[in-house]
């Protein structure tokens, strides 16, 4: 097809994605569906920062815009890019671009690392080789291939009897369109075992399942076969910061969800991620985040 074509593609399917979530998103906030792996949010301002770790997903706006701030990296996403995240990282998400009038509306899509690698064994033995481990997070250029599965996925929701059996197979169709993109290589090497990028993958998904215990960066690189040298460089290459950055602020992260959601003293937040000293908590969360725990609760409160 010529190019004005697949503007007119790309147009028509941003168009039916954004009435498609309107529909079956209506009112502000985020909202799960009867496909598992996919959720909608809707919403009509500009929102403070979100944290939240996000799990390997395709996060897509069809309407509005949103950054993803990884460490010092800040990634800009709207209708015309969508963001991967191939492994669990912790992000500051903000809404950018909305109003009343135009709404932000989005979907993410979380995906299994696993279908991945199916996929990559399927795909033409003419597919570029992998590339060396790099960013857990890329911004791509939307595609109207990319974007017609999602609107198609979008109407399973209104053929509830066809979900089990044809959503997967448009998940993994998305799942193909985002391997052809231009940073399709970087997640070929994380779905490949054995690569540094799975490698490092392995060790994020440990850390998060004890982040409230010590590390022992040594035995992290034994596990998944690696020097500490050579784990230390590739785990700053997908995630941005070392393996004690990357758990300091998942603790303090989940830290401030408990004082913030579960009204927990901030004591006791510091014990139950792990830390031993609540001053050294508190020195390290002001660090992060400007305030010390108490003030910033109250602050986080009032802005809300």
């Amino acid at each position: 097809m010529n190019t004005i074509n697949e503007e007119q593609r790309l147009k028509l399917a941003q168009r039916q994605l954004a009435s498609l979530i309107l529909r079956h998103a209506p009112s502000t906030g985020t909202h799960p569906t009867v496909v598992p792996s996919l959720q909608l949010m809707h919403a009509t301002e500009l929102s403070e920062p979100m944290e939240s770790v996000y799990k390997p997903s395709i996060c897509v706006v069809a309407q509005g815009a949103k950054t993803a701030s990884l460490a010092d990296e800040t990634y800009c996403y709207d209708p015309s890019t969508y963001l991967v995240v191939s492994v669990d990282l912790p992000i500051l998400g903000r809404i950018i671009e909305a109003s009343p009038e135009t709404p932000y509306l989005s979907l993410k899509l979380s995906f299994d690392n696993d279908v991945i690698l199916d996929i990559v064994r399927e795909m033409s033995s003419s597919v570029p080789a992998p590339a060396a481990s790099a960013r857990g997070i890329k911004v791509n250029r939307s595609t109207p291939a990319m974007l017609e599965a999602l609107v198609r996925l979008m109407r399973l929701l209104d053929e509830q009897e066809d979900i089990l059996i044809v959503s997967p197979l448009i998940v993994r169709e998305i799942l193909y369109r985002v391997l052809q993109s231009e940073q399709g290589a970087v997640f070929r090497q994380l779905a490949l075992i054995g690569s540094h990028s799975h490698n490092i993958s392995q060790a994020i998904q440990s850390i998060n399942r004890q982040y409230n215990l010590p590390i022992e960066v040594e035995q992290l690189a034994k596990s998944v076969n690696m020097s500490v040298s050579a784990f230390h460089k590739h785990f700053k290459r997908v995630t941005a910061m070392s393996p004690l950055q990357y758990q300091k602020t998942l603790r303090l992260q989940e830290a401030r969800r408990l004082m913030l959601t579960e009204s927990v003293q901030a004591s006791d937040a510091a014990f139950r991620v792990g830390y031993e000293s609540p001053s050294q908590f508190s020195r390290e969360y002001a660090r992060m985040y400007g305030s010390p725990p108490t003030k910033d609760i109250q602050e986080l409160r009032q802005s809300i």
